[in-house]
């Protein structure tokens, strides 16, 4: 009997010495967040576009004019890099008139962010990982939780992929359902998304993309950042659609080297 006892009470321990869930929105407020709007200053939050009500941070442009690619983004202030970020998304409303087609019913949350600091005044998006939120447009199957890499590359089945977009496995949601998504970040090893508990892809090695296809990763590499991306700000993401975030929440994994 003393071997199935040490047992439980090592499983016990194990289970005990897991981190804890960790909020990074409180609810009632943006502490703990900075902006960055396309042609704004850092921390301009122009416009209102990101706002607090009934523990619900609301992206919209009640107080824009036009869209005018004020492309914008809301950075946690921290860096991670192993991690489990788990939070809820709804989108409501219609994108702004001029924004491009692509972002209608479109959002998502940048893991691996360079910082709001060394973004440029006129820069649109950070170089980053980007975990995408999508909604059924009424034209077929869209699924959510793609992989978007601007300035960055990942590797998959051993192989780089250099694609922009690599679509998930997940299934496509009405625009007005709050849907549940994880992703898991490894520092540089691994990365999985799911949705509503469930793995929709993997991959491997995030680094910047030399070649800056997409968004432009020059500025890093002057500035001396290694080309393997283990660590980096999380960032909720403002482009023109009105979208909803909810129950954001981290807990750390140990790194297993």
């Amino acid at each position: 009997m003393k071997a199935p006892l040490l047992f439980l009470l090592a499983t016990t321990l194990l289970a005990s010495a897991e981190a804890p869930w960790i909020p990074l929105f409180n609810g009632k407020d943006l502490s703990g967040w900075t902006s960055k709007i396309c042609h704004h200053p850092l921390g301009e939050n122009f416009g209102n576009t990101f706002t607090v009500e009934d523990g619900i941070i609301k992206v919209s442009y009640d107080g824009y004019g036009k869209f005018d690619k004020q492309f914008g983004h809301l950075y946690t202030n921290v860096a991670y890099s192993h991690y489990i970020l788990r939070m809820e998304y709804r989108f409501a409303g219609k994108m702004m008139a001029d924004a491009p087609s692509y972002v209608n019913l479109n959002s998502g949350v940048m893991i691996h962010s360079q910082s709001p600091q060394s973004m440029g005044l006129d820069q649109a998006f950070p170089v980053s990982i980007e975990y995408q939120f999508l909604a059924d447009e009424g034209k077929g199957a869209r699924p959510t939780a793609n992989i978007c890499t601007p300035g960055t590359n990942v590797v998959m089945k051993g192989k780089l992929v250099t694609e922009h977009i690599v679509e998930s496995a997940a299934p496509t949601f009405p625009a007005g359902e709050w849907v549940k998504v994880e992703i898991e970040v490894r520092g540089s090893e691994e990365i999985i998304h799911r949705v509503n508990g469930k793995e929709v892809l993997r991959y491997q090695e995030p680094q910047l993309d030399p070649e800056n296809r997409v968004q432009s990763a020059e500025a890093l590499f002057a500035a001396g950042a290694p080309k393997m991306l283990s660590y980096g700000h999380i960032a909720l993401q403002a482009e023109g659609q009105p979208v909803w975030f909810r129950n954001i929440e981290l807990k750390s994994l140990e790194p297993t080297e």
